[in-house]
């Protein structure tokens, strides 16, 4: 799947699949993050990425379900019960959610929602762990983190509810860190600084990391793989290098020109888009989930392809030359 023999994995994912009621939105995932590597999960919203990481770390809404297989450390996470889960996230498995303000307890103070990890998995007093925080607060780079921690996530910033988020998330350093669009409510400069800020805390910490985003750009110069998801389906990953130089799928390629160049020249004043738009869920064709937005698309397409190749791999009939 990627990993080579020499490099170990933290976790293997199989044919891992999630359904929303009766519709399944995705199909038979598979996929290692290497032990101490970056790795990029992209594609467009809707294509199952933010999905796929909630039925890894057991955090799926109500009334969707998962099968399939997520092993970490020889322990299938898809089989725990909440009580190993519990256990295992905030501590060896982080994870950083897009909107901070939806994901800090809103009636808890800061310092509090940053020690809180501290005391449930290092066993630490309410003085002891109040004391981490603060040094993780400074660590992140938050100013005035004294103040901070007696505040509640409706007086921080944008940006520095973030960087909470990244506190909390980097506590007990984790194993596995897991960051779901980590900057998508942030302006482009806070944007900059929460992913140099990012990029810093995994080399200290040695973490694995998966950075779901839908920035092409943040993960050429971020990750070392990248994994390419469109209608719930993975269709192509590979060192970030070889699929964004040599990228084999339609689907990839279509991204990776939809990007504009501050020396191009836009055809028609305008940026080259994706044709058509993203279906809705259970609105997919049959076969490869792009086939009706592909320029290459032929009738053999209604069959789903499988993923091929050694390290790069896609999943396409008709592959990029």
């Amino acid at each position: 799947m990627g990993v080579s023999a020499a490099t170990e994995a933290v976790v293997r994912v199989s044919d891992l699949s999630v359904r929303v009621g009766t519709v399944e939105a995705v199909h038979s995932v598979g996929f290692e993050l290497a032990a101490g590597r970056r790795t990029g999960l992209i594609g467009e919203s809707g294509s199952g990425k933010t999905l796929t990481a909630l039925a890894v770390m057991g955090l799926l809404p109500d009334g969707l379900s998962a099968r399939g297989r997520a092993v970490y450390r020889e322990q299938d996470l898809l089989a725990l019960s909440e009580g190993e889960l519990c256990r295992l996230r905030g501590d060896r498995l982080g994870m950083i959610f897009q909107e901070p303000l939806s994901a800090l307890n809103p009636v808890q103070k800061i310092g509090e929602q940053v020690a809180e990890p501290l005391r449930l998995h290092r066993g630490l007093g309410a003085r002891e762990s109040l004391a981490r925080a603060r040094e993780l607060l400074e660590r992140v780079q938050i100013p005035g983190a004294v103040e901070k921690l007696a505040q509640y996530p409706h007086q921080l910033s944008g940006g520095q509810r973030q960087r909470a988020m990244i506190a909390m998330a980097i506590s007990c350093s984790p194993e596995l860190l897991i960051a779901d669009e980590p900057t998508t409510a942030l302006d482009v400069t806070v944007q900059a600084e929460v992913l140099r800020l990012l990029d810093r805390l995994v080399d200290e910490e040695g973490a694995t990391l998966l950075l779901i985003t839908h920035d092409l750009p943040v993960v050429a110069g971020l990750c070392d793989r990248v994994l390419v998801m469109y209608g719930g389906h993975l269709i192509e990953e590979g060192a970030v290098g070889e699929v964004f130089d040599s990228p084999r799928h339609p689907y990839t390629l279509a991204l990776l020109e939809s990007i504009p160049s501050l020396d191009q020249e836009l055809p028609g004043g305008r940026f080259q888009a994706i044709p058509g738009a993203v279906p809705g869920l259970g609105q997919f064709p049959s076969g490869c989930p792009f086939r009706n937005r592909c320029p290459r698309a032929t009738e053999i397409c209604a069959t789903m392809p499988v993923l091929e190749g050694e390290g790069h791999r896609a999943a396409c009939w008709h592959p990029v030359s």
